[in-house]
């Protein structure tokens, strides 16, 4: 079949891709060679699908059903291996390849290429097809069971060093755009005060939200698609803070609104909720900064109306 990439997939890496970068072109021969490696026979690519992968339904030789996920090296794909492994389903999706081998890394033309065979489960179901309430609580417990702690010798990135790497692309959008100035120094002074005593290192989901989570059959509910990083709890529960951004947004209580949920999740988690304030801003002004410099001007304008409220 032909491995067209989703247009959601296109657009989003080419905000990120750096000069050169022929991925996206080499995508459909990777995928050919990963499936025919594998014996796998193949049922449809994951439309919209997510905006930093390819994602493949497809079935074992063995005819079990399963997922076929290909993302480029930024991605960190190797990562996100280390810590489905470290988890063992735990939480999250299991890897159907644990010891690597075929499954490991892909090498086209010199250029590796990340190749997962996972787990599958439902992927048109998400948290976020539940009512909120429910849905945060849902996502909640799921987050929960994956803050363990890492590995001895782990491979991931930790908070000061992502953040630090985020901090500086901040900098230079204030620097560019005096309206976001204020903003920008509030976080950056958040994470300043953050960083000076953290309370606890564990391995951190990276990028949790409630589409990341989804229905299973081995449990009801388990992430997919971590960028695993190690640091304290409120880094990971911060993102889950403006789910729905733009509902909170429209709402004339959005403000008071996000400030309950702030609370709520603070203390059903045990997480400090002045910390978890501070990262919600810092992740919150990092992601409008960034989205204005890739040129979404409507999803800048509501995650730094949002970011103002905190």
């Amino acid at each position: 079949m032909a491995f067209e990439p989703p247009r959601r997939l296109v657009r989003a890496l080419g905000e990120t891709a750096p000069d050169g970068d022929d991925w996206l072109a080499k995508l459909p021969e990777v995928a050919e060679r990963a499936v025919a490696r594998r014996e796998l026979a193949v049922e449809r690519v994951q439309v919209p699908g997510g905006r930093s992968s390819l994602v493949v339904l497809v079935r074992t030789a063995e005819g079990a059903p399963a997922v076929l996920k290909l993302a480029p090296r930024r991605a960190r794909p190797g990562s996100e291996r280390a810590a489905l492994a470290h988890w063992g389903g735990r939480g999250a999706v299991q890897l159907r390849d644990v010891e690597g081998g075929a499954g490991a890394a892909e090498s086209v033309e010199g250029t590796d290429e990340g190749v997962l065979l996972l787990e599958r489960l439902h992927p048109d179901v998400s948290v976020r097809s539940l009512p909120e309430a429910k849905a945060l609580l849902e996502a909640a417990g799921t987050l929960r069971r994956l803050w363990v702690e890492p590995p001895a010798s782990h491979p991931f990135e930790t908070v000061a060093e992502r953040t630090g790497r985020q901090a500086e692309a901040m900098r230079a959008g204030a620097a560019a755009d005096a309206e976001i100035a204020p903003l920008v120094d509030a976080a950056l002074a958040a994470r300043a005060e953050l960083l000076a005593e953290p309370p606890e290192r564990r391995l951190l989901h990276g990028t949790f939200r409630q589409s990341k989570v989804l229905a299973g059959d081995r449990m009801p509910w388990l992430a997919v698609g971590p960028d695993p990083v190690v640091g304290e709890s409120a880094f990971d529960l911060a993102r889950l803070v403006r789910d729905r951004v733009e509902d909170l947004i429209a709402q004339p209580s959005g403000a008071s609104t996000t400030r309950r949920r702030i609370k709520r999740l603070a203390e059903s988690l045990e997480v400090d909720q002045e910390r978890l304030r501070g990262w919600t801003l810092f992740r919150a002004v990092e992601s409008g900064v960034r989205a204005r410099r890739v040129g979404r001007e409507q999803d800048a304008e509501l995650l730094l109306e949002f970011a103002g409220w905190l």
